[in-house]
């Protein structure tokens, strides 16, 4: 499961997608229209704008802005950056790999081949959804989810 955290990310990051392009959004307004608490929203934000994604400016017309362009963010980037790993098995993991404690083997590991194929699954649904996809509700144009762990 991903973490609140990082739910609240993906819609402030859907918020700021929907705002008037050059009209920066309070942080007020994005948590009370996303049902998001202020203060965790403000860390949340800090940590986008710090991974450039979004942008702040100061003053009484203020606000947050995305910095990269809503096609191009990515909602496996924005779970990675928020919640860390997204593989199911530290073995599998592209960002942080790590060898199973109790593992003999990871080729001889049916456990490792079974998650494997989840984990590319999801990959390829969460790095190929973008934010602007969310908005459109149109998703990826990959196989829904659950073609994709039948196939």
């Amino acid at each position: 499961m991903i973490s609140q955290r990082a739910k609240y990310a993906l819609r402030a990051l859907t918020a700021l997608a929907q705002a008037h392009p050059h009209e920066p959004m309070m942080i007020s307004e994005i948590a009370r229209q996303q049902s998001i608490p202020k203060k965790f929203l403000e860390q949340i934000l800090l940590d986008l704008k710090r991974s450039g994604m979004v942008v702040s400016r100061r003053g009484k017309q203020g606000g947050y802005l995305l910095l990269k362009p809503a096609n191009e963010i990515s909602f496996g980037e924005v779970l990675r950056l928020v919640d860390g790993p997204i593989a199911p098995l530290p073995c599998l993991s592209q960002t942080a790999y790590r060898k199973c404690e109790d593992c003999d083997g990871e080729h001889l590991c049916e456990i490792r081949h079974v998650f494997a194929r989840v984990a590319d699954a999801s990959r390829d649904v969460l790095f190929n959804t973008t934010i602007a996809d969310a908005v459109a509700g149109a998703g990826s144009t990959h196989m829904p989810v659950r073609e994709l762990m039948t196939a």
